[in-house]
Order: C-alpha cells, then structure tokens, then sequence
C-alpha cells in the first residue's frame, strides 16, 4: 500500500532546527525523523512512499541523493579507474520525492499527490513529524471493515508538564511526560480512499479545516483509538525527548 507523507511546513516552532533544514529532516539518533517515519512503515510492508516537498525541499532531495551516491561501500581499482558498489542499503524502497509548492497549505499538498496515491486504491497518509506504535495491520484491517473514506488515528496527547498527585501538602508522585489518561486528537496517521481528493479544493486548502470537518459531517471519518506509545516533534523540547529515548534504548517505534 502507497504511503503518502507530508514534508513540506516550515516548522516554526522548532527556528533551532527549522531555519537551516526542514522539520522532517531533523534527526533522532543521527538520521532524520522523517527515516524513521518510513522505517516504521515498511517494518509493516510499506515501502512505496511520495514525499510531499515544500520548504527547503532541495535538502530533502539531497539526503536522499547523498544516500544513494555515498551509502554503500565501494572497491576502486586504481590501475583500471573501475569503481565497483557494493549494495549495503537494507532499506529497498520506492522513495518519490514531489515539489507541492512552498507556501502550498496541507490540503493542497495532499491533492498534488494524486498522481503518486490515487491510482492503486487504498492509501496510508501521515505528517513527517511524528513516531507511534500504532499498529497499521490493524489500522488498515479496522478501515477495510468500515467501508469510510477516511480513518483518522486518534491518540492521547502526551502532557506538555510533569503530572503531580498530590496527598496532603505532599506530593506522592511525579511523572515527567505522561500521556493524558482523557481526550483524544489527530495522531495524523491515516487511511485514505481516493473519494478523499474530491474534497480538498485546491492549495489554499487546510486539511484539517474543510476536508476533515465535511467528512464528518457526512458519515465519513471513523476513528481509530491508539492508546500507545505517539509523539509529535514540534519543539525543540519533543526533540530531545525523542533523541534521550533513542539514546537510552527505550525507543518504543523502533521494531526494526
């Protein structure tokens, strides 16, 4: 099944970062997030990717040039000029990477992906900024049984401050990052039909206002609850909670 990922916002809220690469380019344990995303797709089989570019999206194509050019080892033979590749990469996917405009708006970058995500039916879609434990057989398997449009994958959003349980004056607990016991959002891992981009009107398009709001309006949108393991990157806090997870070995995306 095609996945399609968004690449393209400019990530204002991570300026550390953001202002000499793009968000999804941004690495967790020395390789962008955005590897890690499609890492985690293909560990389940999906390995055929269009990469909605936008801002700074030469950088995206040059990692992905740099990685194909430099990637494996190589034998040269000094007498006879002849340079033999030695293929390393375990990673054999299909990556396309497509120019949806730099100032394109989420709905609009979705839409210019038809040509890379319509023709095979079904397909997965997700932002190139977040990891989850969400399992996509089952994601996919829920969307199948339900017949909708779209499937939208909600989560608990993690707590932007540490949880205090508090006895008395005194405090008998404290979690640094919990995920919200309540209330669910966007965890921005999807299951699309193509009916999907008749919805979306053109490049001024937000996803998340029209398209997803007339869904619902109309039967459309289904949920699927994942009360695991989810994390977006929009500081650069998220960041290093990420790259300590990472460092520690308690990576909960990292099945490969």
């Amino acid at each position: 099944m095609k996945v399609g990922i968004l690449a393209g916002g400019y990530g204002s809220r991570l300026a550390e970062e953001t202002d000499i690469r793009p968000k999804p380019m941004v690495e967790i344990g020395g390789m962008p997030i955005l590897w890690h995303i499609m890492k985690y797709y293909a560990e389940f089989g999906h390995d055929d990717f269009a990469i909605a570019l936008g801002y700074r999206g030469e950088y995206i194509k040059r990692w992905w040039l740099d990685r194909l050019e430099m990637g494996d080892d190589i034998s040269i033979d000094m007498r006879t000029r002849e340079v033999i590749r030695h293929h390393t990469d375990s990673d054999c996917w299909r990556v396309r990477l497509v120019e949806t405009g730099e100032s394109t708006n989420t709905g609009g970058r979705i839409k210019r992906l038809i040509p890379h995500l319509a023709d095979d039916g079904t397909f997965l879609l997700t932002w190139g900024d977040g990891v989850s434990t969400v399992d996509l057989d089952e994601l996919v398997d829920f969307h199948k049984h339900h017949g909708k449009i779209i499937t939208m994958t909600a989560v608990h959003p993690p707590s932007r401050f540490g949880h205090l349980d508090i006895e008395g004056d005194y405090i008998h607990t404290f979690t640094e990052k919990p995920q919200m016991a309540e209330g669910w959002i966007n965890g921005a891992f999807f299951v699309c039909e193509p009916e999907l981009f008749d919805f979306i009107e053109g490049d001024d398009t937000q996803f998340e206002h029209e398209p997803l709001t007339t869904l619902a309006e109309k039967g459309e949108l289904v949920a699927y609850r994942h009360d695991g393991f989810w994390q977006c990157m929009d500081t650069l806090r998220d960041k290093r909670y990420l790259e300590n997870l990472w460092q520690d070995g308690e990576a909960p995306w990292r099945t490969w």
